[in-house]
């Protein structure tokens, strides 16, 4: 859950996937609490009231460093000193703790925007337009090209515009971070799944859960990977190799290059067919149409291929071919691509 824009405790205890790559985070970082501080606190929490030297003893460190860190402990109101000799300190509950620290730092992030809305008044009275350096930003590194995209899905506030295709930044099948990106509030979406988005394990669960939150979701052509947060920012590889396209980013700011992908975007939209996947697994359309029927079907429409789609529904190749077939049949289809055109042109997927 997020309070204001603030990650709270329950969204910190977990692991972290930028890029395919598994992380440990420290459950307090976000909330300005430095490792040697969260490993205090944790010891004490385990230990109960302790002494100095009886935490020392559970951190691994000296009673003079614990002593050295009292004052910063307390002021983040961590702890607090228990009366009587020797001086023996007690944990502040984490419920209390955190919730205390999580406002502190929402009104640090308040005061920020207001000061950055001011800084931004200052730049807007040079007169001019921004000059090209500050048009083009480039990102460059899978974790940052995955923190930056991260970044511009939480600032959006009116819409996402997003072209989908692998390899993804963020890892799809983690069900951690997906379930916190979904807890997050985050602006309406729509997006435009290429043929090759849902070769990747785990996508399509990923795509259904989104589709539920909201999510306007299509099948069409994917030229490019792009974002598109508010119609102000895109974001979009750096290298058109695909093997590297999550390794560097350019992100585009307010300019000719932006309204040219935005327009991209519509074009794109408009010539895409809806996929409109159902909580229990299922798409809208004709009656006659079986579950995993459905499914196979909009996958079809998407472009993959029998194994891919055997991967993403957990069947057999086998089972797909005769399921697929059966499909062409019915629909009097002689190709896969007649097949995805009378899908769209009845509307099944609608």
């Amino acid at each position: 859950m997020t309070n204001g824009g603030i990650t709270t405790c329950q969204e910190f205890a977990g692991r972290t996937f930028y890029g395919g790559a598994m992380t440990q985070r420290r459950l307090l970082e976000g909330l300005g609490v430095s490792g040697a501080e969260e490993g205090a606190y944790r010891a004490l929490l385990r230990h109960g009231p302790a002494t100095l030297a009886e935490l020392a003893v559970d951190t691994g460190g000296s009673a003079a460093a614990i002593r050295r860190m009292l004052p910063r402990l307390e002021d983040l109101g961590l702890i607090s000193r228990l009366a009587g000799r020797p001086l023996r300190v007690i944990a502040t509950p984490p419920n209390v703790a955190i919730d205390v620290l999580a406002a502190r730092r929402q009104e640090e992030i308040t005061h920020s925007r207001a000061a950055a809305a001011a800084l931004l008044a200052e730049s807007a009275g040079r007169g001019t337009g921004p000059g090209p350096e500050e048009v083009l930003e480039v990102v460059n590194g899978s974790d940052a090209v995955a923190r930056r995209y991260l970044q511009l899905e939480r600032n959006a506030e009116h819409e996402m515009m997003v072209l989908v295709h692998p390899p993804y930044a963020v890892d799809v099948s983690d069900d951690g971070e997906n379930l916190l990106r979904a807890a997050r509030h985050r602006a309406p979406t729509r997006g435009i799944y290429g043929p090759l988005a849902f070769e990747v394990p785990g996508m399509l669960e990923h795509t259904r859960r989104s589709v539920a939150d909201g999510e306007q979701a299509r099948l069409g052509q994917v030229p490019v990977k792009l974002a598109i947060a508010d119609g102000r920012t895109a974001m979009l590889p750096l290298v058109s190799e695909s093997g590297r396209a999550v390794e560097s980013a350019l992100v585009v700011h307010p300019s000719a290059l932006l309204d040219a992908l935005v327009g991209l975007f519509e074009v794109l939209w408009q010539a895409a067919v809806p996929l409109r996947l159902s909580e229990d697994g299922g798409i809208g359309g004709a009656a006659w149409l079986q579950q995993p029927d459905r499914e196979v079907l909009a996958l079809l429409t998407a472009g993959l291929k029998d194994e891919a789609i055997a991967r993403q529904l957990g069947l057999s190749s086998r089972t797909v071919q005769r399921r697929v077939q059966a499909i062409l049949e019915r629909l009097g289809a002689g190709t896969r691509f007649q097949a995805g055109y009378l899908a769209s042109r009845d509307d099944l997927l609608g």
